[in-house]
């Protein structure tokens, strides 16, 4: 796994060594930001951009924005192999001052009465497969109004996922690369 593109284009990530984290292939991840940046119909820039990667396992989405110029990014992992291998990864290419590691569960995190005092241009959710309650935090996001008014929602699911998207949402894509299957939605 690597770094498609940016200022740390081509520097290698590393992996955990167990199965119970599954990180987001490099194909998948370089056709969504290829959508990103030369699709005018999400007008949205990475540059001085703010994001937010829930499920961030090794931290290869995060990591991404990072090089490709986003101002800040957060990263939600509680599971200790993959936190570990996320910090690893971190320390290869950022600054301290642009990204902040939630070493929490996200649905209990957006389910209490904490908040982050930041809202976010680009929200990537990417729980494991099985995970059904992806429609609840949509919504606990929406409530706490953590995504910018133009602010976008890419969402990584199985292409056989039946699991309806809140209508809450806006979807204005869905594409599908391999066994993903990538909403991207406001």
């Amino acid at each position: 796994m690597r770094i498609i593109s940016g200022k740390f284009k081509g520097k290698k990530l590393f992996l955990p060594s167990d199965k119970n984290t599954r990180p987001l292939k490099d194909m998948v991840k370089e056709s969504i930001f290829n959508l990103l940046e030369h699709s005018n119909k999400f007008g949205l820039s990475l540059s001085n951009s703010s994001a937010l990667d829930l499920f961030s396992g090794c931290g290869s989405f995060g990591i991404e924005c990072i090089s490709r110029g986003s101002k800040n990014v957060y990263f939600f992992e509680n599971y200790p192999k993959a936190l570990e291998i996320l910090k690893k990864n971190l320390s290869k290419i950022a600054q301290d001052q642009n990204y902040k590691i939630f070493e929490s569960d996200c649905f209990t995190f957006f389910n209490s009465k904490k908040t982050i005092e930041k809202k976010f241009d680009l929200i990537f959710i990417d729980p494991p497969y099985k995970e059904l309650r992806i429609n609840d935090l949509i919504e606990k996001i929406i409530e706490k109004k953590i995504l910018n008014k133009k602010g976008l929602f890419i969402i990584h699911r199985h292409k056989k996922d039946k699991l309806p998207i809140s209508e809450k949402i806006n979807i204005l894509d869905v594409r599908t690369y391999g066994i993903s299957k990538v909403y991207i939605a406001n």
